[in-house]
């Protein structure tokens, strides 16, 4: 082997020109615009070692610096590498070069000719660049060398930088041993150029394979490459190799050219925040970039040069690790002593949310919700990705205008109860910036709930078939244009009339139910007077009910298929989750109901009938002992009856209009070509790429990464106070399931208790299931052991013996569908899922909120 090569000869190898002058080499002989030069082999560098005797000094000082064996230990290499290198640096310089070798480099560099005689020259080590290994950054490099004396001496730096301090510790924690180590010199001319950069053929922190990243500044790109300037960022599109995002950075350093080197001097005022490259340059970088790809079969990391408009290759390295997208963090609890429940809410959204729903549901919170933010502490909030409402902002409210009393009644019944010696921590805020902040809402808010409370009749009549109409034309919207038009036009303005609605819904009746209950309670006790405030007549029912009664009757033939799928089609236990599918999506959905409801025994109906008669009976004995008290509570009863009703029928509307959104978002994946990934966006950001910015697409991977991290924990404590961390909690062996609570560890306890929901006992075998899929493993008569349950669970009730649940309080779903068909419940326990298994034989007691296991499971449960 010769100690000079041309750049494109074909004997260019890992072991002759090392990892950078081999990919070189095959880059020129590719055709690839690689500027000119030649290779000073390994065999230049072992001919010098040789026969000065460098080679055996460089055995004696690593002999001496790491004992006899000196790659046994990595931290000590790395402490010990600081004295060595530096001695076998010193060699270099100190010992001639052979005469032989001498005049093959000053020929060679002869040969470049007069127009090429200021080069560059790197250092290619046989231990670079490899697959799995970079080593990046290990060796020397010196840029605008002239003449020969130069050249030599750069070489000679470069053979030397294979023993810095940094190298040697590198290759020990490698495993590489010092002594296989070789280095050649790759010589080439020096490109002039006004702007450099490196590009990556994958996106090495986003982890997409769809797109390239092309980072770009003034001057050598060795200010890019070192760290010492923040490049133009542009992601250009693998297919169309169209720039899809553009960060223009304020370029404060470039490097350029002196007559001993490089230096580093201030980027001119003018090109500081100009971009460096234009589109169609990005694109042309990109074109290159997939040949060299193409060429090695693998993503690339590629140095670039521009000069006089046109571009070179520098190098181009294996990427040897493309990362994984950083998740981002989903965490409104950090910085605040606040107390956070996620009952009810979590009941309404029990699912890990992607972006486009928690836009969604901000949406609707900040349209209905007075004080959304006070403190500068919204009043809900998403941690981990779960919904949750901040009762440290509500409870601040509620004594700011003196209904302390009424909101802990209220908030029982709501939230459930909380854990003995628990309080609210309240905001440090006076009650009179309170009312200064939030008066004027206030009463805005109560006009228009007054006026839409006039409109709520007409709105749920007609509703459905709107919301109906206006999901098929979005679901057909043409063009990106279109699609926007109609959302600006009717389907935001229609979902916020369905928010508004709810809201309107929600203050119908005001506190009745509170003095109700609490005036029944001192009546006739929590049983009886749960059963006073079930049913509501002949003329309707509740439609958490709905589900259940219809599919009784289709089973009946008393209604049809699309009737059924009408009304309860968009009904299901993930109907504020966009990104997932509805009932009515799955073609075998009526199906699989309809051969679960012919396992039941006794169906709603006859339930419903059992309770109108215990519920005559309650009445009768309220009539007995306060017979001047039933009229008055009758009247009002019935008009909570009616105000729940209507609560529930604009819920189902709003459920709907999140039906009608999803359908929103897949098609504006689809008019864009980004597909799925738009659930990974705000409302802002898909509007945005509508309207062809697609810059938001860039916070895709990280918040795919936060979602997927998020939904692998298991489900968060119904109650958390202060600061809490999903994944240390989740890590957290002796975690409490029932709550967090910063400020106190104390250990959950083995017993499992709640909200007494709906009366009675019932001893019976558990089925813990983790979400509705899992339905139908219930046996009929099992007891229901799940964390939260909202109207997609419905149709499970008739197999039921009992419920128990982690979320809920007494107006909760659970509570509200037992206390209808007479099922013993309890709920908000916190640890039932966790306490109880499958097949355990456990007593519950819904009037006294207990569970008991009474014997245990065998070890491996009987199949379903």
């Amino acid at each position: 082997m010769g100690f000079v090569l041309s750049l494109n000869d074909a004997n260019a190898t890992l072991e002759t020109t090392g990892g950078k002058g081999t990919a070189l080499s095959e880059l020129a002989r590719a055709g690839l615009p690689v500027p000119g030069g030649f290779h000073v082999t390994t065999a230049a560098y072992q001919e010098f070692v040789t026969s000065t005797g460098v080679a055996d000094r460089i055995r004696a000082e690593l002999a001496a610096a790491y004992g006899p064996d000196a790659d046994a230990d990595a931290d000590t290499a790395a402490g010990a590498a600081a004295g060595a290198g530096a001695r076998i640096r010193a060699l270099f310089e100190e010992n001639p070069l052979p005469s032989a070798l001498e005049q093959a480099i000053a020929k060679a560099y002869a040969d470049l000719g007069d127009g090429a005689r200021t080069v560059a020259v790197r250092s290619s080590a046989t231990a670079e660049d490899l697959p799995d290994l970079s080593f990046a950054g290990q060796q020397d490099t010196y840029l605008n060398i002239t003449g020969e004396k130069a050249l030599l001496a750069a070489v000679r730096r470069c053979w030397a930088s294979l023993w810095t301090d940094r190298a040697l510790a590198y290759r020990a924690r490698a495993g590489i041993a010092h002594e296989d180590v070789s280095l050649a010199v790759v010589v080439q001319e020096l490109v002039a150029a006004d702007a450099a950069g490196v590009m990556f053929t994958v996106d090495p922190l986003g982890g997409r394979t769809d797109r390239l990243v092309v980072n770009a500044a003034w001057g050598l790109g060795e200010a890019v490459v070192s760290g010492l300037v923040t490049p133009d960022t542009l992601v250009v599109d693998r297919a169309g190799l169209v720039v899809v995002e553009e960060r223009i950075a304020a370029k404060e350093v470039m490097t350029v050219p002196t007559a001993d080197g490089t230096t580093e001097q201030p980027v001119p005022a003018d090109l500081r925040e100009a971009p460096v490259l234009t589109p169609a340059e990005a694109g042309e970088l990109a074109r290159l970039g997939l040949a060299i790809e193409e060429l090695y079969g693998e993503p690339r990391d590629v140095e670039w040069a521009r000069e006089a408009g046109s571009f070179r290759i520098l190098q181009a390295r294996p990427i040897t690790t493309v990362a994984a997208p950083r998740p981002e963090v989903w965490n409104d609890s950090t910085g605040t002593d606040s107390l956070w429940t996620s009952a009810n809410l979590g009941e309404a959204v029990p699912d890990v949310m992607t972006p486009a729903t928690w836009s969604f549901v901000k949406a609707f919170m900040g349209d209905v919700m007075v004080g959304a933010s006070l403190e500068g502490r919204p009043m809900y909030g998403n941690i981990g990705g779960r919904f949750y409402m901040n009762l440290s902002v509500t409870a601040t409210l509620a004594a700011a205008f003196g209904q302390g009393r009424k909101f802990a009644r209220a908030n029982e019944l709501v939230f459930g109860r909380l854990p003995e010696g628990m309080a609210i921590p309240l905001l440090p805020a006076s009650r009179t910036r309170v009312w200064r902040d939030t008066i004027g809402e206030a009463f805005a808010v109560m006009s228009r709930i007054r006026a839409n409370g006039k409109q709520l009749p007409a709105f749920l009549e007609e509703a459905p078939e709107r919301c109906e109409e206006l999901r098929a034309r979005v679901a057909t919207a043409e063009t990106a244009g279109d699609l926007s038009a109609l959302w600006e036009s009717e389907v935001a303005p229609y979902f916020r009339r369905c928010c508004h609605m709810l809201q309107a819904a929600t203050r119908q009746g005001g506190d009745t139910l509170v003095k109700v209950r609490g005036t029944l309670e001192s009546l006739v006790g929590e049983q009886d007077a749960d059963l006073m405030t079930t049913g509501l007549g002949d003329d309707g029912q509740l439609a958490s009910m709905g589900p259940l009664l219809g599919l009784e009757r289709l089973a009946r033939g008393e209604t049809d298929r699309d009737t059924y799928t009408r009304t309860y089609g968009h009904r299901g236990p993930h109907e504020f989750e966009v990104s997932l599918p509805r009932p009515a999506e799955d073609t075998q959905w009526i199906d699989r109901q309809l051969a679960a409801l012919r396992t039941v025994e006794e169906d709603a109906a006859l339930r419903l009938a059992r309770q109108t008669t215990a519920r005559a009976a309650a009445w009768d004995r309220l009539g007995a002992a306060h017979p001047r008290r039933v009229a008055g509570l009758r009247t009002a009863v019935d008009g909570w009856a009616a105000s729940a009703r209507l609560r529930e029928a604009a819920r189902t509307e709003v459920a709907r209009v999140f039906w009608l959104l999803r359908t929103f978002v897949l098609r504006a994946g689809e008019v864009s070509g980004v597909g799925e990934d738009l659930f990974f966006l705000s409302r802002e950001e898909i509007l945005a790429l509508l309207g062809g910015d697609r810059t938001p697409l860039a916070a895709v991977p990280a918040r795919r990464a936060a979602y997927d991290a998020y939904r692998a924990l298991p489900t968060y404590p119904t109650l958390i106070r202060g600061e809490f961390d999903p994944q240390t909690w989740a890590a957290d062996p002796n975690r409490r399931a029932d709550l967090f609570d910063a400020q106190d560890t104390t250990p959950a306890t083995d017993t499992v208790a709640g909200s007494p929901a709906s009366g009675g006992v019932v001893e019976g075998t558990a089925r813990v299931v983790a979400d509705v899929e899992e339905g139908e493993a219930i046996r009929p008569g099992e007891i229901l052991v799940t964390t939260v349950t909202n109207i997609g669970w419905t149709p499970l009730f008739t197999r039921i013996s009992a419920i128990v649940t982690d979320v809920g309080a007494n107006l909760s779903h659970a509570s509200i569908v037992a206390r209808e068909l007479g099922i013993p419940a309890v709920v908000g326990c916190g640890n039932a899922t966790t306490r109880i298994r499958t097949g355990d034989r456990i007593r519950v007691d819904g009037g006294r909120g207990t569970v008991d296991v009474l014997e245990p499971a065998a070890e491996t449960p009987d199949p379903a």
